[in-house]
This record gives C-alpha cells, structure tokens and sequence, in this order.
C-alpha cells in the first residue's frame, strides 16, 4: 500500500524508473521550523506600513543550509499573488569593488549594464530603477562577497543600505555566512537596522528525525526505509555535518541508487555503498589524490 509515502507520491511508484530518478531528483521545498519562521518575517517585511528609517533582516549561517532556497520561495510566492513586483532578488556578484555591486543589482531588474565601470552612472542607473519599481524588499544573496572588497567600498555599500531605505523605502535582506553579521554588527549604527534570523547546522535532535521522515514520504520508493532509525539516521547526520543541503543530497543519492537497484529502500549499507565525503574532508579525500 506504500503508506509510508504522502498521497500525492504514491501515484509516482506507477512510473517508470526514469520518470521516478527526475522525480526524486528535482528540487524541493522543505517546510521546516526554521524555514517557516524566516518566511513569516520576510513576508511582515514586505507588509509593513511606509518608514524613514526601515528595518531588514540577516539571514546568516553556513553553506549548503537553506538560505537561497528560502529567499526564492518567499520571492515566488510573491510573484505568484502579487499585482506588480515588489521583491526581487540580487545576486550579489564575486569581486571586490562597488562596479561588481551595483552591476549584480542592475542584472537583477533586468537592467543593461554594459561593459564600464563608471561606478557614479551605474549609481545612479540603480537610483532610476529603484525609484520607478518602487520595490519593497532587496534580497541579497552571498552578500559576503560584498564584503572582500576595499574598506572604502565596503563602507559604500553599507552606506548604500542605509539610504534606500530613507529615500526608497525599501527593506534590504542579506543572506550569507557568519561574515555578514560580523560586518553589519561592527558599529551600532548598522546593527540597530537588521535583524537576525539564524540558520545553524542542525542538530541531531527530534526535527532532525522528523526531517528524515518527511524526506522519507517525499520520495518515491516502494518499501519503508525508516530513515529516522538510529543508525541510520546518525550516518547520514555524521556525513552532512548538519547542513540540510548535504542531507538532501545524500539521501537523494540513495533513492535514486534504490531505483536503479531494484532494492526500493534506502539502508545503511546502501548508504555507506555511497561512499559519501563529507565536506569538510574534500580537500584531504582519497579521491583528490588520484587527481594528482
């Protein structure tokens, strides 16, 4: 009966195994405490009545851990419901120096921004842009890479998030590693304007289970795979280290080996079968040797 499996899942075991390996394959949503709460701030952002002085928000904690995927949800939600564009989502480009900022924002509304780096004209082409879409929240992901730059530039971006809010109104949102929050909280002046919404490794605790199971239900495999049994679950804890991201992957990997395989569940030993490197040991790996 597949039980195990949600409903809308159950009819994919029906496919063929091609169809099933896109399936699992395919990105998904995963709704889980923290990422609900960091969307209900998101949403009181872009909700929130006209200010002088607008707030915004951190979204900070390591790689691979969710961060982008719950800054695209927000912004997709609000594409789908909302009459005119009022989110957008800048990727905030490698590079140090104020020309690779404000070219990633002017990409992200679509805009030319040619081939110069007259960093005074691409200010204010940004300046036009912000005044005529009137946006409402500024995502920026990876913002740390703002922040390898010059002390001079990074000073200018900082300044820059401070003016839109005061002459645009917008709500700035900075998504990265723990290099954002050291930087906006190195004066109180910037700190008192964010607010920070923490994405940590998880921990193996009772969400953790809960996030195997859901992932479990998800996923269209024949035989229960009681993902959320100790060993496990504490193996596939020990070779993310905690980041969902790698979670996923691994247990991705697994399903779509159970497919192939015929086993149609995931175990232990098709885990270890694997042979998963964690990252933090990538760059020491057996296999980087053989590279040489």
């Amino acid at each position: 009966m597949a039980d195990h499996l949600l409903d809308h899942v159950r009819p994919w075991l029906d496919r063929s195994p091609e169809d099933r390996i896109a399936y699992i394959r395919a990105p998904r949503w995963i709704g889980h405490h923290g990422a609900g709460r960091a969307l209900e701030r998101l949403n009181e952002l872009l909700l929130r009545p006209p200010a002088l002085r607008t707030r915004g928000l951190m979204l900070v904690g390591p790689y691979a851990n969710g961060k982008t995927m719950i800054a695209e949800r927000f912004a997709v939600a609000h594409l789908r419901s909302a009459e005119a564009q009022r989110v957008w989502v800048v990727q905030t480009r490698e590079g140090a120096g104020l020309a690779h900022f404000y070219a990633g924002i002017l990409g992200a509304l679509h805009a030319p921004t040619g081939s110069g780096r007259d960093v005074g004209r691409k200010a204010e082409q940004v300046d036009r842009l912000l005044d005529g879409l009137k946006p409402r929240v500024l995502i920026f992901d990876e913002f740390h890479n703002a922040l390898r730059g010059r002390s001079r530039d990074v000073e200018a971006v900082l300044g820059f998030l401070r003016r839109i809010g005061r002459e645009f109104d917008i709500s700035p949102v900075l998504i990265g590693e723990v290099a954002v929050y050291d930087f906006i909280n190195a004066t109180d002046e910037m700190a008192s304007r964010f607010e920070l919404i923490a994405v940590p490794r998880w921990r193996y605790d009772e969400e953790y289970l809960t996030l195997l199971d859901s992932l479990e239900g998800a996923l269209p495999l024949a035989r229960r795979s009681d993902l959320a049994e100790e060993g496990t679950a504490r193996e596939i804890f020990r070779l993310s280290e905690g980041l969902i991201g790698e979670i996923v992957t691994i247990v991705t990997a697994a399903a779509v080996a159970a497919v192939r395989s015929g086993a149609e569940r995931i175990t232990r030993t098709s885990i270890d079968a694997l042979d998963y490197v964690p990252v933090s040991r990538r760059r020491t790996a057996p296999q980087r040797d053989g590279l040489l």
